[in-house]
């Protein structure tokens, strides 16, 4: 059951506090890949509240018993029922079986103004069904998901840790992965190959609201990460860089410091290309879907006019931007939110 305290309000309030604080803390776009965000995005497109764009997912998209089935143990399914999950009614998944199933997922997502679609392509470390290691959709039911994505013009991400489940989504035509911690080289190699996208994190260890479980079933994605930077990288793939707070909005204020864990396998000049940059080029993957036009990621006539100033240089010194007490000017869309001298 919901707690009575979570009433639409609040959380309305905490969800547009958070928005604030992610632009206060120098992020002035961000890609949200799943859950109701859309009036949020609304209410900031529209000056009513203070945040990033966003390039929005809306619902993720899940096969029963995959990582994006969040129903709890006294909801039934909807075929049977035929009532929807509290998750569903939310706006934060969708429960989607068969191609024609996904499709229509797929479709109401894109309906609702969603930039790209996300997919549960594997299992996950938050869910209760999943192991972490199955493989979740068939090829037929993940390639119907690309082909609705495709006919708006935009693409598929998919949430996914081992290779078995990657090399199924890239046969589908999914354009980017999520996590990735557990793949082999030869996955990494085709992805660098077929120009597939990596948008990787460095998960936190382990908080003290976490249950014994789903520390068990983060164990093996913990320890892949140092061995997944340094390799992909060595491979050449696409790689853009992000966070996965989902059930730890505690962590939210940890945003710049989590850029600082690149740092034992990348340089200052990498880092700060990878999140500004190339999260920029990963962002215009949504081609006719984009919810903004002009170009970000760079410094040039035309962009859009974002800026952050340093206090100090950030090439020298990239634990600068750990600590967003050090941008004296924050700037975007040529308006400046905070300017200190």
């Amino acid at each position: 059951m919901a707690s009575p305290d979570l009433t639409p309000e609040k959380v309305g309030k905490a969800a547009a506090a958070n928005a604030t604080g992610t632009l206060m803390r120098g992020f002035t776009s961000v890609r949200d890949v799943g859950g109701p965000i859309f009036e949020l995005k609304q209410a900031i497109d529209a000056g009513r509240v203070s945040g990033p764009r966003i390039w929005p997912s809306g619902p993720t998209i899940s096969q029963t018993a995959g990582h994006g089935d969040y129903r709890t143990p006294d909801e039934g399914p909807r075929r049977w029922t035929g009532k929807a999950s509290r998750a569903e009614l939310m706006g934060a998944g969708y429960i989607a079986d068969g191609r024609d199933e996904v499709l229509a997922a797929t479709r109401e997502a894109l309906r609702f103004g969603a930039s790209q679609i996300k997919v549960m392509a594997g299992g996950g470390t938050s869910s209760d069904y999943d192991p972490v290691d199955v493989t979740q959709y068939t090829l037929d039911e993940m390639k119907a998901a690309v082909d609705a994505a495709e006919d708006w013009g935009t693409y598929v991400t998919v949430h996914a840790y081992t290779s078995r489940a990657v090399r199924r989504a890239i046969e589908a035509g999914v354009k980017c992965i999520e996590h990735g911690q557990l793949l082999d080289e030869d996955t990494l190699r085709l992805m660098a190959e077929r120009g597939i996208w990596l948008s990787s994190q460095n998960l936190v260890e382990s908080t003290d609201a976490m249950s014994p479980q789903r520390r068990e079933k983060r164990k093996p994605v913990i320890e892949g990460q140092a061995r997944l930077w340094p390799m992909a990288k060595r491979l050449g793939v696409k790689l853009a860089w992000g966070t996965d707070f989902l059930f730890e909005p505690e962590l939210n204020a940890q945003q710049n410091a989590y850029i600082l864990r690149l740092k034992p396998w990348f340089t200052s000049a990498e880092i700060l290309k990878m999140v500004t940059h190339d999260n920029a080029e990963l962002l215009a993957l949504s081609g006719l879907r984009s919810p903004y036009q002009g170009k970000l990621g760079v410094v040039q006539e035309g962009a859009l006019a974002d800026l952050l100033l340093v206090n100090g240089n950030p090439l020298a010194n990239v634990d600068l931007v750990g600590n967003p007490a050090n941008f004296s000017v924050i700037m975007k869309d040529g308006k400046v939110f905070k300017e200190t001298t």
